[in-house]
């Protein structure tokens, strides 16, 4: 694959984010959501002034806090790096035109994504501020709530909710807004279905050789269950495989699993990857009673 030249800023940033690669085992953010949870904030909360008077429910959308709650998204990124992240995720997991749809908030798609790598890049320069230890933003793109390899009609198995090129819209669209507000990287991830990063993939792409310049591309798939595939049914070594073309900074997962359930897989893939590998689990599946056994300290 034919690559587009990096920038001057992007390769003293890619640069910075290699060195840093070589010192040490780069952190992740923690949880966005469960953060947002924390707030406690109604549905007036979430609608704020600009969008008082909107036509559905839009509590729960919490990319939307983007724009109506600017400054609690920022001291959310603010408190991670402050604990010690040197990467954060931009608030914008649902952030492209689909996912936006259940909301009626498509048109908000493009400023979600500016508005959200701004934020986080602004609380990347206040903690640098504080201690002059350099930090950086990943721009957060998750798998949209549809899937192109899966039929969600069991009675009609050839039906797609959407179509690859659907996806590679939305997805464009999304990196531009993340690109324009300032994320140092892009991270795909959440992936259920390899067809949709394949997609997320040929969307950035095309949108580097536009701008003239690229940045670092992470990529995460999700374990769904205990049977040790992803939703579309590949192998932790199938799924780096089928996206090896795209030369990704790090291959990893997230989500799903907990960390005691994810390392084998993480181990099969470390085994394959020829790139960075990362790892963020969650608290895991559910115990028979519906808690979760796993604590942060696992």
């Amino acid at each position: 694959m034919t690559q587009a030249p990096v920038s001057q800023a992007h390769e003293q940033t890619r640069l910075a984010l290699a060195a840093a690669a070589r010192e040490r085992i780069l952190v992740l953010d923690g949880a966005m959501g469960t953060m947002i949870q924390g707030l406690r904030l109604d549905e007036a909360g979430y609608r704020g002034a600009r969008f008082a008077d909107w036509k559905s429910d839009v509590k729960g959308n919490n990319d939307l806090l983007n724009l109506t709650q600017q400054d609690a998204v920022r001291d959310i990124h603010l408190e991670y790096f402050l604990a010690g992240a040197d990467i954060v995720e931009t608030n914008t997991f649902s952030s492209t035109t689909i996912a936006q749809a259940d909301y009626g908030m498509e048109a908000l798609a493009y400023e979600l994504n500016v508005e959200g790598a701004r934020l986080a890049k602004l609380a990347a320069r206040m903690a640098e501020e504080k201690d002059g230890k350099r930090r950086f933003v990943a721009g957060a793109i998750g798998p949209t709530n549809r899937t192109a390899s899966i039929s969600p009609d069991v009675n009609d198995p050839g039906f797609r909710a959407t179509s690859f090129d659907e996806l590679a819209t939305a997805y464009g669209e999304q990196a531009r807004g993340l690109l324009e507000g300032g994320s140092d990287l892009l991270l795909i991830e959440t992936i259920f279905d390899t067809l949709n990063a394949k997609a997320a993939v040929f969307a950035i792409e095309g949108l580097f050789d536009e701008l003239g310049y690229r940045v670092p591309v992470m990529i995460s798939g999700t374990i769904t269950d205990l049977s040790g595939r992803t939703l579309s049914g590949q192998t932790p070594s199938a799924f780096w495989y089928s996206l090896r073309h795209a030369q990704p900074y790090s291959i990893g997962l997230n989500c799903a699993l907990g960390a005691k359930e994810m390392r084998a897989h993480i181990v099969e893939i470390g085994r394959v990857a020829d790139t960075l590998v990362c790892a963020y689990p969650n608290a895991g599946l559910p115990n028979e009673f519906g808690m979760y056994d796993e604590s942060p300290e696992a």
